[in-house]
């Protein structure tokens, strides 16, 4: 009996219920879209940065170094002499260094001159086809495969720059040898090929005396230029002295992933919390919103509540009716809010995808955080009916019915 009237009554107003249950989703869904998105971004940048202790690459923006090549989010900050490099590559100091050449891109889709090295930072593997060993051959990501269609044996030309309506490079195609194993990093995105394709592709002496000469041209690393090295060094004291080294002796910078994702982060986090304070203002708003309808609601159908009382129902029993109504309004608007933020993402990821390559899942639940907000949703519920019930609590019924 208890829950019927409690529902009946959460329906009595039903623009006013209404109105409580979609401030209350809008909160909950900004505040889960903000708990995946923290979650899922972190942990793609922190998985992506792994084993790379420092980028080496051209003077500017560290973090734009670090964006452009470890995350091939942004554009480079310019190329580096690749004998310069070599010489530091090569210092006993480092345990592994992987260069990495930019210039193409297939359909929007970057093409990274690099060695075999950089898909094995990644955890990637060949699943179908081979690695690529000759100038213009290619390993595609899992993600390129599916998106495009592109399978093993497949060739394709690359435009200039970074946009999809670059000038066409047809003078040389791409022919697809490998498609590597999903990741869920950075590389499931990239076209991958040897420095030689890149260098061969934009070196404008072989574009002018034709395909027989590329290979002559090749075998020479004078002159070459590539866009950045990951360095991973066999100690810590590598990341300490290398920054200022570089500095100082070189026309390049080296930029350490883990300080500059670190202010991205700040600056990331902050950005999150402001949403989360304009969030929970508007929880507290459904909550004064919960409070008003609870109240008119009692006010309205206090003469129901004393005959209810004559029949036999007791004091407790009408606390409790209000109690669940609130709290059924809270669950109601919990749930379609949880639903409408991970709707909302998935607007998000397509965007993110399009513009960016990085993808969220939206089926993903981060038990901790969206636990505590539930509570925190049933919190206000129960504050917002805590008058409305003790005073339905204290009705006296021979004063309400004698106003009657």
């Amino acid at each position: 009996m208890i829950g019927k009237l409690a529902w009946r009554n959460t329906w009595f107003k039903p623009l006013s219920t209404i109105l409580s249950i979609i401030l209350l989703m809008s909160s909950v869904a900004i505040i889960t879209v903000l708990i995946l998105l923290q979650k899922q971004f972190e942990e793609q940048f922190s998985s992506n940065a792994d084993d790379i202790d420092l980028v080496l690459g051209a003077q500017g923006s560290p973090l734009q170094l670090v964006l452009s090549s470890v995350y091939q989010m942004d554009a480079p900050t310019g190329n580096i002499d690749y004998l310069e490099a070599k010489t530091w590559m090569q210092n006993p100091f480092v345990k592994s260094a992987i260069p990495l050449a930019y210039g193409d891109n297939y359909l929007g889709f970057k093409i990274i001159g690099t060695t075999p090295d950089y898909l094995a930072k990644f955890g990637g593997k060949i699943e179908k086809g081979a690695m690529f060993s000759k100038t213009f051959e290619v390993v595609i990501g899992s993600e390129i495969a599916s998106k495009l269609q592109l399978t093993v044996g497949d060739t394709f030309f690359g435009s200039h720059g970074d946009a999809k309506e670059g000038e066409k490079h047809e003078e040389g195609a791409y022919k697809v040898v490998g498609i590597a194993s999903k990741t869920g990093k950075v590389v499931d995105n990239l076209i991958l090929s040897n420095i030689q394709s890149v260098w061969s592709m934009h070196d404008v002496h072989d574009h002018e005396e034709g395909e027989a000469n590329h290979e002559a041209s090749i075998n020479s690393e004078e002159g070459k230029e590539i866009t950045a090295v990951l360095i991973k060094f066999r100690n810590k004291m590598g990341i300490v002295l290398w920054p200022r080294l570089i500095a100082q002796n070189t026309k390049m910078q080296a930029a350490s992933p883990a300080i500059e994702i670190n202010r991205l982060f700040t600056l990331f986090g902050i950005g999150l919390e402001a949403l989360q304070y304009l969030a929970y203002g508007i929880m507290l708003i459904s909550g004064i919103s919960i409070f008003i309808a609870l109240f008119n609601t009692l006010k309205e159908r206090k003469y129901e509540f004393a005959l209810l009382r004559i029949q036999g129902a007791s004091r407790l029993q009408l606390l409790q009716a209000i109690i669940i109504e609130s709290l059924v309004l809270c669950v109601i608007g919990f749930v379609f809010g949880t639903i409408l933020g991970r709707i909302a993402l998935v607007f998000i990821s397509n965007s993110s995808d399009e513009e960016f390559k990085i993808a969220f899942n939206p089926l993903e639940f981060v038990w901790e955080k969206e636990g505590i907000l539930f509570l925190v949703t049933i919190f206000v519920g129960l504050l917002a009916a805590f008058i409305p019930a003790i005073k339905a609590y204290r009705l006296n019924i021979s004063k309400t019915l004698s106003n009657a």
